[in-house]
């Protein structure tokens, strides 16, 4: 945590299941196929029993966790990555820091994580396993947006949802990542081997990220990949940077997805 905090870098924190039935085999990172979101937040300041970290945020919005919640984290430097579980204490502002922040309680202790077999004590993530196609022409992605902005106001409101198919942007083959983890403005994919050659002549992607059988409509969006790095298993890494451009309405539906997903899992914890 301490080599973390000096070299200005993040911790990744998600809300920890409730209930989870026994421990699993598999590392919560390799783990695919519901909605727990994990976000990466910048380590403020570090002290003897507690972390301070820049409160989660997404477009500007800030989402609120509950005080007491029970919380996994991860930390990683280079190749190599530790789990631990934690709390949120409360929030705060410190002077200078750039937004809200909260107060972490700093784990006994951390454990590696393996790249496969290895226990998790508390819960196991599960990571929503996102849909990316190449975007052939920006342009075609309002109707689909359009269409997407109109299903979840219809969920949202209790509404009956449209049964015809959500008309698709102009776009190539499909291939599909891992959500890694959501950021200030966009999110962090991982593509396994066999699906990255697109990476090297594609950079704007048209991406459909499902949040669980609990939030039916999905969200979609244009990504521009900002950044890629491999792994020792050349899996690439993409940051992906959502843009907006064609279509700023949607910006505040995908912030109204996000902040319910989140609300829900608080939620989801508590009962």
């Amino acid at each position: 945590m301490q080599q973390v905090f000096e070299r200005g870098g993040t911790l990744e924190i998600s809300v920890a299941r409730s209930g989870a039935a026994t421990p699993t085999q598999l590392d919560p990172v390799e783990a695919a196929g519901s909605a727990d979101l994990v976000w990466r937040l910048k380590i403020v300041s570090l002290e003897e029993e507690s972390v301070v970290v820049e409160a989660p945020v997404a477009f500007g919005k800030t989402f609120h966790i509950e005080d007491g919640m029970a919380l996994l984290g991860a930390i990683t430097i280079g190749q190599n990555r530790w789990k631990f579980t934690t709390r949120k204490l409360f929030d705060e502002q410190p002077t200078g820091s750039r937004g809200a922040c909260m107060r972490l309680q700093l784990p006994d202790g951390v454990e590696r994580c393996l790249r496969r077999f290895v226990r998790v004590e508390t819960a196991a993530l599960n990571l929503p396993s996102v849909s990316m196609w190449p975007l052939l022409d920006p342009r075609t992605i309002v109707a689909a947006e359009t269409a997407n902005d109109a299903a979840f106001h219809a969920f949202a409101a209790g509404a009956p949802m449209a049964t015809t198919a959500t008309p698709m942007p102009t776009v190539g083959p499909k291939f599909s990542a891992t959500l890694m983890n959501v950021g200030g403005g966009g999110v962090g994919l991982r593509v396994e081997p066999q699906d990255s050659a697109v990476l090297g002549r594609h950079r704007i992607f048209w991406i459909e990220i499902p949040l669980g059988l609990d939030h039916p409509v999905p969200i979609v969006a244009t990504g521009k990949v900002v950044h890629t790095h491999l792994d020792s298993s050349q899996r690439t890494y993409i940051g992906v940077s959502f843009d907006f451009t064609f279509h700023m309405a949607h910006q505040q539906v995908v912030v109204e997805q996000i902040h319910r997903a989140m609300q829900f899992a608080q939620i989801r914890k508590e009962a």
